[in-house]
């Protein structure tokens, strides 16, 4: 069996670190390790994050309407930026005396964010395959 639509199985991957980004540690208090900021101490952002795990799962079922699909992972691209650069506001300005933990999550944001722009990627090539085929009948 081969995949055909490799963006949806990149969109998948994307939502699952997003998720995990959830629950995972973004910075730490000082030099001592075992006090570490989690998204859920800072509830707009986990709100931020969860909606765009949300986001990226819906898009990958949206793959019949691909002008929404592509206009979806857009926005989700634009608020895994966001959410980039709001953790590592808070981590210097909110909580004072903290480090980024660039091992944990922000690495996954990332990740999440480089997937999302290559699966992107690959809808507009199947959108220009498409349109190719349209202006062959």
């Amino acid at each position: 069996m081969v995949i055909q639509r490799w963006q949806s199985l990149l969109l998948l991957i994307a939502v699952v670190l997003t998720a995990i980004f959830c629950f995972t540690p973004f910075a730490i208090l000082g030099q001592d390790e075992s006090i570490s900021l989690y998204p859920v101490d800072a509830p707009a952002y986990l709100v931020l994050n969860i909606a765009t795990a949300v986001l990226l799962f819906i898009s990958i079922f949206l793959f019949k309407n691909l002008k929404l699909q592509m206009r979806i992972s857009a926005v989700c691209v634009a608020l895994l930026l966001c959410s980039i650069i709001i953790g590592v506001v808070l981590t210097y300005t909110t909580f004072t005396g903290c480090q980024i933990v660039w091992t944990g999550g922000f690495v996954m944001l990332a990740v999440a964010l480089v997937l999302t722009i290559q699966a992107r990627r690959l809808m507009k090539k199947d959108h220009n395959l498409l349109r190719s085929y349209d202006r062959m009948r």
